[in-house]
């Protein structure tokens, strides 16, 4: 018996968005009006990109990116929750699916001492230049048409789970923990026995909710949240089921 949990990073696993969070870092903590309306719709990596490009112009290094990161507060009960993930490993494989990026996933999680947690986490790659600029790529192409085009979750979900089960693992649930959009084609893709938990008052559950009341709803039983201690009650369920 093993489950995977998938879990969305941004406004979930921590309780602000990591990109938006950065800009604390800049010069009065705010940004040009000009580069602040430049994001166009599907485009929010090259959107980043800009954003750390006028980061680095006006000076932000590395380490002050790294300590302002830090700071971001967990969501209500996640640390919990991980920290039992962490013990019941033999029961859950888990994977973050963000569209955040890999040096901002990776500080925070370092610094609350939850990477070992995680089996893989899918994101953006970013890395410093030697300019000490932080740049960050288009995670894979797609054709998804509904999804950013840097990132379809449902495709990343499932190349997961065609690989765990040529390597022999066929997992009994599939546990989808998210807020946003970008949730939205992973849960559609989710099967009778898989679990959709989406958090309470956010978009994903708005979108899941309209699905319904359009009598097209997802596959899965839907959990709506509101602390990582709901969802930890329902893992320890499980396990016991």
């Amino acid at each position: 018996m093993k489950f995977l949990l998938v879990f969305d990073f941004d406004c979930t696993v921590i309780d602000e968005n990591s990109d938006t969070w950065i800009v604390k870092c800049a010069p009065e903590e705010k940004l040009p009006n000009k580069l602040r309306n430049s994001y166009q719709n599907g485009h929010w990596t090259e959107y980043m990109s800009r954003v750390f490009r006028y980061l680095g112009d006006s000076g932000v290094r590395e380490d002050e990116m790294k300590r302002t990161m830090t700071t971001i507060p967990f969501t209500t009960g996640m640390r919990d929750l991980l920290d039992f993930i962490g013990k019941n490993k033999d029961f859950f494989d888990c994977i973050i699916i963000s569209d955040s990026n890999t040096v901002f996933i990776d500080w925070i999680l370092k610094a609350a001492n939850f990477h070992e947690v995680l089996d893989e986490v899918f994101t953006n790659p970013a890395t410093f230049s030697g300019a000490g600029y932080l740049t960050v790529q288009n995670f894979h192409t797609h054709h998804c048409a509904k999804c950013p085009k840097n990132l379809c979750k449902r495709k990343v979900l499932e190349e997961f789970v065609d690989k765990k089960l040529q390597q022999g693992v066929k997992y009994t649930k599939i546990i989808y923990v998210g807020d946003g959009g970008n949730d939205l084609c992973p849960v559609t893709s989710l099967k009778k026995d898989d679990i959709a938990m989406p958090r309470q008052g956010y978009t994903l559950q708005k979108m899941i909710s309209q699905m319904s009341e359009d009598l097209d709803p997802v596959q899965s039983s839907v959990l709506v949240w509101s602390s990582g201690i709901e969802i930890l009650s329902h893992l320890k369920l499980l396990i016991k089921e």
